[in-house]
């Protein structure tokens, strides 16, 4: 039976870090700010939005929302950012997405000052995770890899299999575990013989968005697993990417669905927050 990884958990001891530093930030006269643009009434972004606003609170964080109508139009929203990226009292900017279907959010994102671009989704932060300089990581990849790192998961050379290909989890977490001298693989859902692959990986981190796609028998016994997935069953329940009750009985280490991956998200958008304001601040 499994070890369960709680973010919870994890996610406390970086908040009480956090909360050092933000102390100490203070006693200098910085206080961390976050400002997060709401686009629309969308109701999981709204949820999402008053959580980060909640860790904001119990942190000392200076939060602020800007709420803007689905139907600003996009050199509108643009503007705002613009004037975002020139207010000294913001430290860190972030766009909740999705945003509405007529908002490239490519273009939103690049046009965030990367100083301030505390999801770590601006190109150049991007680029420099690439080339494996420090930058501002995205927040859930940069907690998945404190989480093996708190749970004492050898990762030099480990077989680490990422399914899932996106910009936001897939593609930098593995490279921050090819930084940390993993042999990576990156599978997603239209791979071919799939199983082949996951059932090599010590180390499974499972990003797809789709309810249960991977089960307990295309697991390596021992095998460490991160479910990143928030998704619903057939009968509406909550579940990840991971069949958890068949994985649990294989694996060495599993990520719950919620209380998982989801926790370690928001402590590290904290803990991005806090390094944009000391960049700011030019404190070291």
């Amino acid at each position: 039976m499994a070890t369960t990884l709680s973010g919870k958990d994890i996610a406390k001891k970086v908040n009480d870090e956090l909360l050092v530093e933000i102390d100490k930030l203070c006693d200098l006269g910085v206080t961390p700010g976050l400002t997060v643009v709401l686009v629309g009434d969308d109701e999981a972004s709204q949820i999402y939005v008053r959580n980060k606003a909640k860790a904001c609170e119990a942190l000392g964080i200076e939060s602020n929302v800007v709420r803007l109508s689905r139907y600003i139009s996009q050199s509108e929203l643009i503007e705002v950012i613009k004037e975002l990226n020139a207010d000294n009292a913001v430290d860190g900017i972030l766009v909740q997405l999705p945003l509405p279907n007529h908002i490239d959010p490519d273009a939103v994102l690049e046009a965030i000052d990367p100083k301030k671009d505390v999801d770590g989704f601006h190109a150049l932060n991007a680029g420099r995770l690439m080339q494996g300089v420090d930058t501002f990581e995205a927040c859930t990849p940069k907690g998945i890899m404190r989480m093996l790192k708190e749970s004492g998961v050898k990762l030099r050379g480990a077989n680490a299999v990422v399914v899932g290909r996106s910009n936001i989890v897939g593609k930098p977490i593995a490279m921050m575990l090819l930084k940390a001298d993993c042999t990576v693989t990156v599978c997603h859902s239209k791979t071919r013989d799939l199983s082949s692959y996951t059932k090599n990986a010590d180390v499974l981190v499972v990003a797809t968005g789709i309810p249960n796609f991977i089960k307990g028998d295309m697991i390596k016994p021992g095998a460490v697993v991160i479910d990143v997935g928030m998704d619903h069953d057939e009968n509406g329940k909550l579940c990840g990417d991971v069949e958890f009750e068949s994985a649990e009985k294989v694996a060495g280490f599993i990520t719950p669905v919620p209380g998982g991956v989801g926790p370690m998200t928001i402590a590290m958008l904290m803990s991005n927050t806090v390094q944009a304001a000391k960049q700011h601040a030019n404190i070291k």
